[in-house]
């Protein structure tokens, strides 16, 4: 049998999602749970590998195993051991063709920013902290640069182990709510820290430092090295994960889950 879940986790609790042999992972705290409650070694696929430090509301794992269990021993005996800083959200039986990573159409980040004056102290691992006034306008100038399929190298990590460096940007936007600025973004894939090297750009340009131009050319330039510095994972969810309708699995809103409910609404259409 085979079983998707969807999975809750503070990103800051750990080194990234892959298993280490030397550090403590999303993927090996959630393997050993789901172990126990099998009664059989487990190992799961998900649908992106995060880095240290980079949150999710919205993984989705998949795992097969031979011992029957009722879809409430995945989620509600599987929070049970977990830790605090992990949840499971939702299990679905899935069929055998159904692969977490493989099956996905879309994934979907959003990066949170605290535009105050003084640092937060309350959600200080959930939220990157710009203190210098950030121009929404600019930044969604700015983003009407990335949407389509393009050659994203000067967004790709030195360490980025993908074949290509081309990749589909579904829509990239950038919303005030309050002391919240949030970028929105999404894509067939990413590219290793793609997301927090946009975030950083987009951050440049909001505070003046750089013109709305200045994206186009970093596009064009595919070089890494002109771009600007990769932006704290702290602030990084992945909150949403597309598959195509015959699977069957749940829709939920994305979160994260502080941000005000005026997301809600539009991220419902969207789902309908």
């Amino acid at each position: 049998m085979k079983f998707a879940l969807g999975v809750e986790y503070d990103g800051s609790q750990f080194y990234g999602w892959q298993r280490q042999s030397h550090a403590k992972s999303v993927q090996q705290t959630l393997e050993e749970v789901l172990s126990k409650i099998a009664d059989e070694p487990v190992q799961v696929n998900c649908a992106g590998r995060t880095d240290t430090g980079v949150h999710a509301t919205g993984q989705v794992v998949s795992f097969e195993i031979n011992n029957q269990r009722p879809l409430k021993a995945w989620t509600m005996g599987a929070n049970t051991q977990l830790p605090d800083s992990v949840s499971v959200r939702w299990a679905h039986q899935v069929c055998d063709d159904f692969h977490a990573r493989f099956s996905a159409t879309a994934r979907r980040y959003r990066y949170i920013i605290a535009n105050t004056h003084a640092r937060p102290a309350i959600l200080n691992h959930g939220l990157t902290w710009c203190r210098q006034t950030l121009d929404v306008e600019l930044m969604n100038s700015a983003c009407q640069y990335f949407p389509g399929e393009q050659d994203f190298a000067s967004f790709q990590a030195a360490s980025c182990q993908s074949n290509t460096s081309f990749r589909h940007i579904d829509h990239l936007r950038v919303e005030r709510y309050g002391n919240y600025v949030v970028i929105d973004i999404k894509a067939n894939a990413f590219l290793h820290h793609m997301v927090r090297n946009i975030a950083g750009t987009l951050i440049e340009v909001g505070r003046g430092l750089k013109p709305v131009t200045w994206v186009k050319e970093l596009i064009q330039a595919k070089d890494r090295t002109k771009a600007p510095a990769t932006a704290s994972p702290k602030g990084l969810y992945l909150v949403d994960v597309d598959y195509p309708e015959k699977f069957g699995l749940p829709r939920l809103p994305v979160g994260p889950i502080f941000l005000p409910d005026i997301f809600l609404p539009e991220d419902l259409r969207e789902r309908s």
